[in-house]
């Protein structure tokens, strides 16, 4: 089967994107030589629910139950960014369900284009971890919430233990070293490589929004910009360069270096001295989805256990459901940098904080300005 008949395959949930990136993988092929446009969302139907989401949720594993009950998969839209996204519909882009992460979601409610999500109307909300829906921010009126979480997990350095040498602990200091400069890759996004600046730089993010902190985080990032590759948010960009030996250690989320592991590419996901950084993202129903009951149906396939497996074995990442760590032993767990006890993970790391869309603004020009070399 050749890529273009793979894609296909892709298309028609015959083939999942964890397959399909395994023969690329194998095959020296970066997915970005592939248009975006060539997804799912071509071949959209009015009757199904539309889901705007990050690249690589886009797949069938996701959707068992929602295809059970629908006949059919959902629509999808992807997005490179969760300000790219919010951006996108405040241009009158309308979806059913969104996935911001937790930083970006009180934001997205002040912009008045959500609407609260009902528990009742979602069977599996019974077992998510409270501690991920009481997050800042997520409470609306009548015991509603405005954000339904799905997955969680850690941005940190994924590095070929072959090519990369440790000095000392593992650190955050590793993409700032100058004996791999070109060798170095980085997520494309202020929402992961900002808030990795900010740890780096030491800044505790209580004060993130400071001039002061401001500033030297500002100052890290500058001075790592010429040692970096490639800024990407295409994380399988990443993955063929790691595994080709293009680069040595690069800025990833749990899920890439899960995938090379698979592949017998020898890597490993940096466990920091200072610390990962800690995501939580979750589901939001637009205040005019034009399929409100398949809306609902999304989230509750997301957030199944059947779901939740997937997630946590083919990803690596934690899920919301804490059912779905039932479906696992401890030794599995620990090799995929997750535990029995997944709150002790959440608190090891750093967790972003929400912040103004003015600090926002200003993060993001500042750190494009950083990327283009001013």
């Amino acid at each position: 089967m050749d890529v273009l008949d793979q894609l296909g395959a892709v298309r028609e949930g015959k083939l999942s994107r964890r397959n399909f990136t395994k023969g690329l993988l194998a095959a020296g092929v970066a997915m970005a030589t592939l248009p975006a446009t060539g997804r799912r969302a071509l071949a959209s139907t009015e009757d199904q629910a539309t889901y705007f989401t990050w690249g690589g949720y886009d797949i069938p594993e996701l959707f068992g139950p929602y295809q059970a009950k629908n006949g059919e998969l959902p629509n999808f839209a992807i997005f490179g960014g969760s300000e790219e996204a919010l951006t996108k519909m405040r241009g009158g882009f309308v979806v059913d369900v969104s996935h911001p992460c937790n930083q970006a979601m009180p934001r997205w409610v002040q912009s008045g284009l959500f609407q609260p999500i009902d528990p009742s109307r979602v069977s599996n909300m019974a077992d998510v971890m409270p501690e991920l829906v009481d997050l800042p921010g997520n409470m609306a009126d009548g015991g509603m919430v405005w954000m339904a979480p799905f997955d969680w997990g850690q941005t940190s350095v994924t590095y070929r233990t072959d090519l990369f040498e440790v000095e000392g602990e593992e650190s955050w200091d590793m993409l700032w070293d100058k004996r791999y400069s070109g060798r170095l890759g980085s997520l494309a996004s202020g929402a992961d490589a900002w808030w990795c600046g900010a740890v780096k730089a030491g800044v505790n993010f209580d004060d993130i929004a400071t001039d002061e902190a401001f500033e030297k985080i500002a100052a890290v990032m500058r001075e790592q910009r010429p040692l970096i590759r490639v800024y990407t948010d295409d994380t399988t960009t990443l993955e063929q360069a790691l595994a080709s030996g293009e680069m040595a250690a690069a800025m990833t989320w749990n899920s890439s270096a899960v995938l090379l592991q698979s592949e017998g590419v020898p890597v490993k996901f940096a466990r920091p001295k200072e610390g990962a950084l800690t995501w939580v993202c979750g589901l939001m129903i637009h205040k005019d989805a034009p399929n409100l009951d398949r809306a609902y149906d999304v989230i509750d396939s997301l957030l199944s256990v059947e779901t939740g497996k997937f997630m946590i074995n083919d990803y690596g990442y934690g899920h919301s459901n804490i059912k779905s760590f039932d479906e696992f032993d401890e030794a599995t767990l620990t090799g995929l940098g997750l535990s029995k006890d997944p709150l002790s993970i959440l608190k090891a790391g750093h967790v972003q904080l929400p912040q103004s869309q003015d600090w926002e603004t200003r993060m993001n020009e500042t750190f494009e300005q950083i990327k283009a070399g001013f």
